[in-house]
């Protein structure tokens, strides 16, 4: 190129024409007004006049001020344009034509001629849709919120860092304090303790635990202190809150106060430990009753009857107190059972007759406890009588554990056996054991051969 001078690329453009402007400003898609400085229309466009329902002769050459609903507003806003202030977005209620108020919001500056202020250039939006959908959205948050602050029940909500951003009057009632929006985290209340009453931090408590984990948690039961001292039990209800897009946004929480609760179960045990104790006492008195008739008799036969009665009144007695020592309304321990009632059994049966017990870890339902405790305690009966061996030894295995969904109760001996089947009952205990094994709906079987192997199968759990 050497010295040639770079030439200037020079793009032509159509000159736009006043016909060009006129038709901008008459056919654009906003709504668009010019009010002069005395706040006459001097001009509207189709956008406008179609917004608001009038035609040219019913808007233009009348005061702006006719068709706002609100006038201070339409008097800042002359009085801030014509002072050379911009307004943008400036929220006014204009008046349609049909009696309606259209909710706007308008967009304007000043055109100035020197230091004269000439008229004004209005964009005007219509935002009365976004307002009434507001106005519904806030109307249901009221709503939401009459309906918490008239539950019973503790309510309220956090953001997702866990800061308080709502709370009812029973909430603060429950926690003895009021909390403080924004600034208290994770709950309500003063301080939080376990049920088992350890320190419970508020920074792990069950709404924590629903927000980090983002899940709702059920079934913990805690204790609460207000500032006054008092404590309280409670369960806590935590449910995380999202948005459309399925982000966590806070969490709503329900504590419900189960000290009433509490006191009931506690005046329940109270009566049932009371019921129990009179229950054993009975029982002891009524053992003790038939071993005294038992060492007076003399009668044979009636000694026999009345060792038999005392020996399973005494399996039923131990069976109550497996049952009840651990205060557990729902079942007892298996090996604690089984074991009472073996122990309750040797008292009676010979010395030299040696138990071998195999139970493992279980738990059996409090409702088939004493059949259990009658049957085993028949066929250790039955075992100590007739199952001897050759050297007149006495062993007794007792097995009871889980097969499947059943419970597996055994009862072997060293004897030379019988088949119940073809020979009857071994003895009158035997049509015992298979009535209550009927009322267990089990069944109930026996193992010819050396060595007698009775074996009761009945379902672990209700209904099974």
């Amino acid at each position: 190129m050497g010295n040639t001078e770079h030439a200037a690329i020079r793009v032509s453009s159509p000159r736009l024409t006043e016909q060009d402007y006129e038709d901008f400003f008459e056919n654009g898609a906003l709504a668009l007004h010019l009010v002069g400085r005395d706040g006459t229309i001097v001009g509207a466009n189709r956008a406008e006049l179609e917004l608001l329902g009038y035609t040219h002769d019913e808007y233009v050459g009348r005061p702006i001020s006719e068709f706002h609903a609100d006038q201070a507003t339409i008097s800042e806003i002359l009085d801030r344009l014509a002072a050379g202030e911009k307004i943008v977005r400036f929220p006014a209620r204009l008046l349609a034509k049909d009696g309606s108020v259209k909710h706007v919001e308008i967009t304007s500056s000043g055109r100035f001629e020197g230091n004269e202020f000439a008229h004004t250039r209005c964009f005007t939006t219509d935002v009365t849709e976004v307002v009434e959908a507001r106005r519904q959205l806030a109307r249901k948050q009221d709503e939401m919120r009459q309906i918490l602050e008239a539950l019973p029940a503790a309510v309220y909500t956090t953001d997702a860092a866990g800061k308080i951003t709502y709370f009812n009057r029973a909430a603060a009632d429950l926690a003895g304090r009021e909390p403080v929006i924004g600034e208290d985290e994770w709950c309500v209340t003063f301080r939080l303790y376990t049920a088992d009453g350890r320190p419970l931090p508020h920074a792990e408590c069950p709404m924590a635990i629903a927000l980090k984990e983002n899940r709702p948690v059920r079934g913990v039961e805690a204790m609460a202190a207000r500032p006054d001292g008092s404590m309280f039990p409670f369960l806590p209800y935590p449910t995380p809150m999202r948005d459309g897009a399925g982000n966590l946004v806070g969490a709503i929480n329900m504590l419900i106060d189960i000290t009433d609760r509490k006191s009931a179960e506690a005046r329940q045990r109270v009566l049932l430990d009371e019921l129990n104790h009179r229950v054993k006492n009975n029982m002891a008195m009524l053992y003790g009753l038939l071993r005294g008739a038992q060492r007076e008799t003399k009668s044979s036969e009636a000694k026999a009857v009345l060792t038999d009665a005392g020996q399973r009144i005494g399996a039923m007695a131990a069976a109550q107190r497996s049952m009840y020592q651990k205060q557990d309304d729902v079942g007892a321990d298996a090996p604690g059972l089984i074991g009472a009632i073996c122990a309750s059994a040797n008292e009676v049966l010979s010395k030299d007759v040696h138990l071998h017990i195999d139970v493992p870890n279980d738990q059996v339902r409090n409702e088939i406890a004493m059949p259990v405790a009658l049957i085993l305690n028949e066929l250790l009966t039955n075992a100590a009588r007739h199952g001897r061996d050759a050297l007149n030894r006495c062993k007794v295995w007792v097995s009871f554990k889980r097969s499947g969904g059943n419970f597996e109760l055994t009862v072997r001996d060293g004897g030379p056996g019988y088949d119940y089947k073809e020979t009857g009952r071994r003895s009158s205990g035997t049509g015992l054991v298979a009535g209550l094994v009927r009322q267990l709906r089990g069944s109930f079987s026996v193992a010819p051969g050396p060595g007698a192997v009775s074996t009761v199968v009945f379902a672990a759990q209700a209904g099974d």
